[in-house]
């Protein structure tokens, strides 16, 4: 298989979403907790949650710990981790049934 037929399969559209999306979480996690220092305007949790349960678990964990951020949050704390797991149950399920 050459790099034109890889970047043509439905798997490395997942994949490219996954990488694409837990940047992302990251991100807002990286902004929410700057804009907690300075005072301003929040980044809804709801937002947070939704952006987990759409792939991005990975990325606001991983946000969460580097920045010291709503790990002290049970919500947080507990749901992200589960949503992770499950973000990683769907994903290789739908990875394997697309081989």
């Amino acid at each position: 298989m050459n790099l034109n037929e890889m970047v043509y399969t439905p798997q490395f559209y997942i994949i490219l979403y996954m990488l694409i999306i837990n940047l992302y979480g990251f991100t807002i996690m990286g902004v929410d907790k700057w804009k907690a220092w300075k005072g301003r305007y929040r980044i809804p949790e709801k937002t947070i949650f939704i952006i987990a349960s759409i792939g991005g678990s990975a990325g606001i964990f991983c946000g969460m710990r580097l920045f010291h951020h709503k790990t002290l949050h049970n919500k947080f704390k507990y749901g992200i981790p589960a949503l992770l797991i499950a973000n990683i149950i769907c994903i290789v399920y739908i990875l394997y049934i697309l081989q």
